[in-house]
């Protein structure tokens, strides 16, 4: 008795642990949707202004109707397609169907990257516009042999000689299926249009591959938004969760008496969603600008302003990284402006992807800073303008790291005395700069016993000092003091160090990474006026302000860098301001084919160490 007593409380101490694995991420983002500060892990008092900035942010509300529409109208057509195949899969020879099994198995078992791949080459082999009907074609192919693995059963378990015996009874073949097998059929049916909604609403990869001309679902803002530290997610995910508990609660607790009426009320929204689709889906006359920017790095009530100043329709897309970008354009997406990097540019402008940029059209030219132009991936600036620049540093705590150990440069992330206590930057060549540099070779070398010396010293890093890589959660992880040094952009630093004052920012004097995003317009650019329109735009001042106060990297204009630094950044000049032209920096400059393959191969066996 006393043992199976034993064994029942093992047992809910074992499910209590896995609900709290499951359920505990969830109510942390929760708490944290209502956290006054930025940061993701240290919550400084209760507030609702990440709730208030998701319902004024325009481009969250547009990605929730995407999702929502998509995954309604991709829900509603492939279940009735995946139905009819299934019952239409019945009455084949056994043959046929285990062909048909097996070909409708293979988007379920085929990786979501291969799926999105090939659709994109299909839409492009086509000369398909990338936008809303892309994805909810795409949709619709993902979400349908869901629908007939989960009615198939049913139908495989209903006597084949009812449908006879109802034709047999004066029903027509089409009654015979409305109100004979799909009302048999009911229960897989459900589980197909559940699966096929969650699959739709939930689904990044494909649709990020599939999308263009400014249409998102909330996967591609989410992801986007990563970025950067934006606990906007939590808010969105807390309303989500709420959304589908209290679903849950109704479709539980409603009487079976009133499921009529709420089926009545869903096709109502059906019609109405529709309705709204067939409105917004109307074409404009407006002028269109395509813009593709990376993630979290242009103020939305700036593109509404814009629109409004020219009375156009500003298509704004966003990326995760240059290569991704690349990736989008030699698929055959098309843009009109591209923001993006400086050897990124460089290898445009050898691939004769661009337009050179007529300087008589930026009217705001002389506003730009000297030090900031002219650099080796665009000599003169012919094809590019300067968005934002910076540098990579270090950022550390100096009530933890001793001034003395500084003196050693990019050494210091090789001192013992810091060991587990060091972020590295994920990056292949920024975490390479940082070796070179401390070797006293350039960035940029193409020796490769001097690459392969790099290889070994962030080999040993790795051995001795227990280094951590990460991304863009470097911000939040500094923010709350998790480790006392780490190697990140000017721009991250002044973020990092406005949230926490107890940290600073230096540039070793070996030298370091001088970086530029630039605007460029691409060589297919349907209107190149507005497109000039738009890059002057981002070199006022007054915009240039409320831009910089959104994103907090280095602006190149002198007049919104003087102002940032005398206001919003007072005491952090040396992460907002850094010290452009010092001797040993260099800026990246493109890599041929050979040399980035052999940079990649050693990288992997770095990460992978």
């Amino acid at each position: 008795m006393k043992s199976s007593r034993k064994a029942k409380a093992i047992y809910i101490i074992y499910i209590a642990c896995v609900f709290v694995f499951f359920y505990l991420p969830i109510v942390v983002t929760m708490i944290f949707s209502f956290n006054s500060s930025k940061s993701l892990t240290h919550f400084s008092g209760f507030s609702l202004r990440w709730y208030e900035r998701l319902i004024s942010d325009g481009s969250i509300v547009k990605a929730v109707y995407v999702s929502l529409t998509i995954a309604v109208f991709a829900t509603i057509i492939s279940t009735v397609l995946g139905t009819l195949t299934a019952i239409g899969l019945s009455k084949n020879k056994k043959v046929i169907k285990e062909l048909i099994q097996n070909i409708n198995n293979i988007p379920i078992m085929n990786p979501d990257i291969v799926t999105a791949i090939g659709l994109m080459i299909l839409f492009s082999s086509i000369m398909m516009p990338k936008g809303y009907a892309t994805m909810l074609l795409a949709h619709i192919a993902f979400c349908t042999p869901y629908v007939i693995t989960s009615v198939y059963p049913k139908v495989r378990q209903m006597d084949p000689s009812v449908a006879d015996a109802a034709m047999d009874l004066g029903a027509t073949p089409l009654e015979a299926i409305t109100k004979v097998i799909i009302p048999m059929l009911k229960d897989g049916i459900y589980a197909g249009i559940l699966l096929s909604f969650t699959m739709s609403f939930d689904d990044f990869v494909i649709s990020y591959f599939v999308t263009g001309n400014g249409v998102e679902n909330i996967s591609i803002v989410v992801y986007n938004m990563t970025k950067r530290t934006n606990p906007t997610i939590n808010a969105l995910s807390t309303i989500v969760i709420l959304v589908i508990i209290i679903m849950l609660v109704i479709s539980r607790f409603i009487p079976a008496a009133h499921k009529g009426t709420m089926k009545r009320i869903l096709a109502v929204m059906t019609v109405v969603v529709v309705g709204v689709m067939i409105i917004t889906g109307l074409s404009s006359s407006k002028r269109v600008l395509r813009v593709f920017n990376s993630g979290e790095y242009f103020e939305p009530e700036l593109m509404e302003q814009f629109e409004k100043e020219y009375d156009c329709k500003l298509i704004y897309e966003t990326f995760d990284s240059n290569e991704s970008m690349y990736t989008k354009i030699k698929s055959g997406a098309e843009y009109d402006v591209l923001v993006t990097s400086d050897y990124m540019i460089e290898r445009l402008i050898k691939e004769e992807q661009l337009q050179p940029i007529d300087w008589s059209k930026i009217t705001n030219k002389d506003a730009l800073d000297p030090d900031v132009m002219d650099f080796a991936f665009d000599p003169d600036n012919v094809y590019s303008v300067p968005y934002y620049v910076g540098t990579v540093g270090i950022l550390y705590n100096p009530n933890v790291v001793d001034e003395e150990d500084l003196e050693a440069g990019w050494e210091i992330l090789r001192n013992p005395k810091y060991k587990g206590d060091i972020y590295m930057i994920d990056s292949e060549r920024e975490s390479f700069m940082v070796a070179l540099k401390a070797l006293g070779y350039s960035m940029n070398t193409d020796n490769y016993d001097e690459i392969d010396e790099a290889y070994k010293w962030l080999i040993d890093q790795r051995e001795t000092m227990d280094v951590v890589y990460v991304g863009d959660d470097a911000i939040d992880n500094m923010v709350s003091g998790n480790k006392s040094i780490a190697v990140v952009y000017s721009g991250d630093a002044a973020l990092i160090m406005a949230e926490n004052d107890e940290l600073e920012y230096f540039e070793p004097e070996e030298g370091t990474e001088e970086w530029c995003d630039s605007l460029i317009i691409t060589e297919n650019c349907e209107d190149t006026d507005l497109a000039h329109k738009f890059i002057d735009f981002t070199l006022r001042e007054e915009e240039g302000i409320k831009n910089d106060i959104f994103i907090g990297y280095t602006s190149p204009v002198t007049s919104v860098r003087k102002y940032m630094a005398e206001n919003d950044y007072e005491g952090l000049e040396s992460a907002y301001l850094p010290e452009f032209g010092r001797p040993g920096n260099e800026v990246f400059k493109y890599q041929e084919t050979k040399l980035k393959e052999h940079y990649s191969d050693l990288w992997t066996k770095v990460k992978a160490y």
